[in-house]
């Protein structure tokens, strides 16, 4: 234990050039009296420390002093792909593992990098606009079981009813502040909102982890399937200049992306735009974000959903609501 505390005191000098005894003391959750002791022995092992006084004063090492610092632990080394995604290593059960390996990663930076200006200049956040993150009491024990490769018993709600289910992790994946398990069951590959699992038991034994499984991969196909598969029609609109312009935000990523937008404008200025839609109902709701200024062409059953949405609420702003 004490061997462990050194080291971090070490690092945490070379990492942050001066550090107060009470920093350190905080830090490592110990007294101040302990801190005194620890920095005496890493003295008298040889290594530069020296102190200096008054109300600003504290512990740094000798200008120029470096060591090589080893000795990442297995589970710091699994967060270090997360070590600038502070609150999402938290969520998995790995915020200490993050920081710590964080702390050695600075330390092995020259001086004029570990400053604070690195992450003053970096911030991920990583819920969609409008929404916030998922906090799941579930995760940790599904990371633990993802690292462990051990099967996990679930406790599913699906869209239709509760269902138990046991399946292999095989990654997790954080997408728009949504946490997902990508896990075999049945001889297939599937996707798990994390958020749906009601229950879970990691059970006591391991699984094969399959060799040729590539998370990545496997994510973007899926995806790209999924977005599809949401929005299988086609649809002419015409949008206004306005319209056109904000299309990026009023649309879904998918369907902005695949929209074909006519070179020419008419004599309004409205240009016909092709896009690809879910459901007559669907596809109605997305289109009255732009207001007044879409008007659907085609197909003639969007286009006649339309003129009933529209006249249910004139009816409604009109003060004729049945």
């Amino acid at each position: 234990m004490r061997a462990s505390r050194l080291l971090s005191i070490l690092t945490t000098l070379q990492a942050k050039g001066h550090v107060t005894a009470q920093a350190l003391a905080d830090e490592c959750e110990v007294s101040l009296r302990t801190i005194y002791r620890d920095v005496d022995a890493l003295s008298a092992a040889g290594i530069p420390i020296y102190s200096e006084r008054g109300s600003s004063g504290g512990y740094r090492l000798l200008d120029g002093y470096r060591v090589r610092l080893n000795g990442l632990s297995s589970t710091e080394a699994e967060a270090l792909f997360l070590a600038g995604l502070t609150r999402q290593a938290a969520e998995l059960g790995l915020g200490p593992v993050a920081a710590s390996a964080r702390k050695k990663l600075l330390a092995a930076l020259p001086e004029n990098m570990r400053s604070g200006a690195m992450r003053a200049r970096f911030h991920l956040d990583a819920p969609a606009w409008f929404a916030e993150g998922e906090t799941l009491a579930h995760l940790p024990l599904i990371a633990d079981a993802v690292w462990n490769e051990r099967p996990i018993r679930m406790l599913y709600q699906s869209r239709e009813a509760e269902k138990q289910r046991r399946v292999e992790p095989l990654g997790i994946v954080l997408k728009g502040g949504a946490w997902y398990l990508v896990a075999q069951a049945d001889g297939s590959t599937r996707t798990y909102r994390i958020s749906r699992i009601r229950e879970i038991d990691v059970l006591d034994e391991r699984f094969d982890y399959p060799k040729a499984f590539d998370l990545e991969a496997y994510w973007t196909e899926s995806t790209r399937r999924y977005e599809a598969g949401l929005h299988p029609n086609q649809a002419e609109i015409r949008l206004s200049p306005w319209a056109i312009e904000v299309m990026d935000e009023f649309l879904p990523p998918y369907v902005r992306t695949g929209a074909v937008i006519s070179k020419e404008a008419d004599e309004q200025g409205w240009r016909r735009v092709t896009l690809s839609v879910g459901s007559v109902a669907h596809a109605a709701m997305e289109i009255l974000r732009f207001g007044g200024h879409a008007e659907v062409v085609g197909p003639p059953e969007l286009r006649a959903k339309m003129a009933e949405i529209i006249g249910s609420l004139a009816k409604v702003y009109a003060g004729d609501r049945e």
